[in-house]
This record gives structure tokens, C-alpha cells and sequence, in this order.
């Protein structure tokens, strides 16, 4: 039930909703970081939730401000210990 309702909302998920979570918790993405995050979520989401990451993570980190991966990596870690 848990994993439908996730597909359900990542299959609704636009670039907007992206950018506009990241502004909300002080990150401050260019338009191509914004996409690069979009498509790991869209077809990467069931590692991010309910796998390793760590790739996932390890790409970001090589291809965002330092910046933005600490403050993506740190909401990452938040969540996860939150919906566990």
C-alpha cells in the first residue's frame, strides 16, 4: 500500500514541485540541478526509499554545488530516519 501510494505521487511529480521543495528548505538549484534531481526521483525513487542510495547520492554529490548535496544529503537522512 505504502510503495502505490509513493508510485502514485512520483508518477504526479513535476520540475516545479522539485524546485519548489528545494526553495522551501534553502536550496537554491540552477534549472539543470532541478532536472538531474527530478530524473533520479522519477526513475530511481525505489532505491531512494526503500534501498542504497549511495550511488544515487554519490552521483549528486560529483554533479551539484557542495553546498546544495550537504543540505540535499542532510534532508535525505532526515526523512528517512523520520518515515522509517
Amino acid at each position: 500500500m505504502k510503495e502505490r501510494l509513493i508510485s502514485e505521487y512520483i508518477n504526479r511529480m513535476t520540475l516545479d514541485d522539485v524546485n519548489n521543495f528545494a526553495i522551501k528548505n534553502g536550496i537554491i538549484l540552477k534549472e539543470d540541478e532541478v532536472r538531474l534531481i527530478y530524473n533520479h526521483i522519477k526513475s530511481d525513487w525505489r532505491t531512494i526509499v526503500f534501498g542504497n542510495p549511495r550511488g544515487i547520492l554519490d552521483d549528486l554529490k560529483n554533479k551539484l554545488d557542495n553546498t546544495s548535496y550537504q543540505k540535499i544529503e542532510t534532508l535525505y537522512i532526515y526523512f528517512k530516519n523520520r518515515y522509517l
